[in-house]
């Protein structure tokens, strides 16, 4: 009785189907269903952190300290998170481009104000900045990869219209923040002759921006502008004439608001031709701004003012004359000339 009991219940097992390829399928299902709960909470996750205006939260702040401290941690988080999800262009660009910030205000720009007995630390701070330009840059380039395939291969070859004919307006925030970054990097150290053959793709991308979108962040290309054909020489393309002309349109796009294009003025041309008049005028302007006129920007006036001052008070350290003998026009006085 038992053997026949045990033998009809060992046909029952034969006969039947296993379940396990059922059990499989719903553990897979489930998997992939969390998978893609994951992703889909990722992605609004960064479509909240990369929003339109996201930024303001940093540069709209009025405590340079809290946003300096606060902005490593952030920018690791993004970091993190885009390596997630690598397509995501909006969290590539607020990742690149707050590490060209960082570098630019909490790194480079307090080196620059430190006295000739800290160079150790310097010399730090600068390498530190020149190393997140660059990352920075190379976080912004992918996104430009990602959406043009062949884009660093062109640029690599100088074969710049092949990579910048395609790209349109919105891509313009990438552009600016890459070529910044890269420009950046290079200001810090114009000796490092590798890194100096490249400019000329970063110029280019900067070009094709300006073609697109000459007003883009109320000015900011115009403020690039001012920097750059200010503090370089003649033979790589510096041209006083052509810093003042966008010193102007600088002025003008951000409705007379714009800092950074008379702190890049006053540091290269006024510099440069010995205009003690001018330099001092337009720090001076700096100082008069009120940060809460401009509160997407409120920051960036903070942080310009206190440089305006050190400048100030290290006048003597720039120029060869005194004021008594400098015989340069003041800012307000020069000539308006058609570029």
């Amino acid at each position: 009785m038992v053997k026949r009991m045990l033998e009809t219940k060992k046909k029952y097992f034969k006969s039947a189907k296993s379940p396990w390829p059922f059990a499989i399928l719903v553990v897979s299902l489930l998997v992939f269903h969390s998978c893609s709960i994951k992703k889909m909470a990722m992605k609004t996750v960064a479509g909240a952190l990369s929003s339109p205006g996201g930024n303001s939260v940093f540069t709209g702040d009025n405590d340079p300290e809290l946003v300096g401290d606060a902005l490593p941690f952030a920018i690791k988080m993004y970091e993190s998170l885009l390596q997630s999800i690598p397509g995501h262009r909006g969290l590539r660009l607020r990742t690149g481009s707050l590490y060209v910030m960082y570098a630019n205000a909490f790194l480079q720009t307090p080196a620059s104000l430190l006295e000739e007995s800290e160079y150790r630390k310097q010399e730090f701070l600068m390498n530190r900045a020149k190393n997140l330009y660059l990352r920075g840059r190379d976080i912004l380039l992918l996104g430009m990869e990602q959406r043009y395939p062949g884009f660093r291969k062109y640029l690599d070859e100088k074969k710049f219209d092949l990579a910048l004919s395609a790209v349109k307006a919105d891509d313009v925030p990438l552009l600016y923040w890459a070529a910044a970054g890269w420009l950046g990097a290079f200001a810090i150290d114009p000796f490092d002759m590798k890194l100096g053959l490249t400019v000329p793709r970063a110029a280019a991308m900067m070009d094709r921006a300006l073609q697109l979108d000459e007003s883009f962040g109320n000015g900011s290309l115009h403020e690039f502008y001012v920097l750059y054909y200010g503090a370089m020489p003649d033979y790589m393309g510096g041209d006083f004439k052509k810093a003042r002309y966008h010193f102007k349109k600088a002025l003008d796009l951000s409705g007379g608001k714009s800092t950074s294009a008379c702190i890049s003025l006053a540091t290269t041309v006024s510099v440069k031709e010995q205009n003690i008049n001018e330099f001092k005028d337009l720090l001076k302007r700096v100082l008069k701004m009120d940060p809460d006129a401009n509160p997407d920007n409120r920051l960036v006036t903070i942080l310009d003012q206190r440089k305006a001052r050190w400048l100030l008070d290290h006048t003597d350290d720039f120029f060869l004359v005194d004021e008594a003998q400098e015989g340069g026009k003041n800012v307000g006085q020069e000539e308006e000339e058609e570029f």
